[in-house]
């Protein structure tokens, strides 16, 4: 008897899960409506969106979701990676898999910036100077005429100081307000453990919990977030690969949005 019921409660929890990708679609495009004030009433092609990262193979082990969901309403997506993935040497090749990924994902190259700074190298026990970093990212946010940034959040998921940093400077523009007024700030949520790796099981938390933006996909999002995952071959050690088949980052990402203070506010 407990055997059936147990069932019974997978079924449901199943059949919650499959209801709620059949509603993700229009609550995705009225989140993005709200949170960009764009103007189009039949797909996201008003949004302009910057990807932030650090090291290639974030924009998909991190972001594909988000780069999936926004492809498919029409958004211009664009990728700014901070660093080559130097750590081990292997800058020329991370820099190939990363336009390689982004192919996958749907991202032309034209639209990938790598940038190669001796002060930004790949490396957990370097600090990134926040003027710098923030100073590239309001270039980038300038000339592409963005109006959505996304970028990891004060935890940076794995904790990596390197995304850390992306965070620190981003909530330095927000604060001084030197982004355009019609441009948000989007910091992906870090969840536990215990639900960072439980794949799709994890959905209906992140359904239900409050976000400003969550994005999901269902097995054929997977499918293509795990193709561009293998396009980072130099990373591809034994535990990427349970990463790909646990980590509920494969299926969705949510956003909390970062404040923003008055404009032309100087900091002393």
């Amino acid at each position: 008897m407990g055997i059936y019921l147990a069932a019974l409660i997978l079924l449901s929890y199943l059949l919650w899960i499959k209801s709620i990708f059949h509603r993700h679609r229009r609550t995705l495009f009225k989140s993005l409506k709200r949170v960009t004030n764009m103007t189009s009433e039949t797909n996201g092609a008003d949004v302009t969106a910057l990807l932030v990262t650090a090291h290639p193979d974030d924009e998909c082990m991190f972001f594909a979701p988000t780069v999936i969901r926004l492809l498919e309403l029409k958004a211009r997506v664009h990728v700014l990676c901070l660093s080559e993935g130097n750590y081990y040497n292997q800058g020329d090749q991370r820099k190939q898999e990363l336009l390689d990924s982004c192919a996958v994902l749907g991202i032309p190259a034209s639209r990938v910036t790598v940038i190669d700074h001796k002060n930004l190298p790949d490396d957990p026990k370097a600090e990134w100077s926040v003027s710098l970093v923030s100073s590239v990212i309001a270039k980038h946010i300038r000339a592409l005429s963005v109006n959505m940034v996304l970028t990891f959040d004060g935890r940076g998921v794995s904790g990596h100081a390197n995304h850390t940093a992306i965070y620190k400077a981003v909530s330095h523009l927000a604060i001084t307000g030197e982004i355009p007024d019609d441009c948000c700030l989007l910091s992906l949520v870090t969840v536990g453990l215990l639900r960072k790796y439980i794949s799709f099981l994890e959905l209906p938390l992140s359904w239900l919990l409050p976000s400003c933006l969550c994005c999901i996909v269902g097995s054929e999002g997977f499918r293509q977030a795990k193709a561009a995952m293998l396009c980072h071959r130099s990373q591809l050690l034994w535990f990427r690969y349970l990463y790909i088949s646990f980590s509920r980052y494969m299926y969705v990402n949510t956003f909390q949005l970062i404040p923003q203070g008055p404009k032309n506010l100087k900091i002393y």
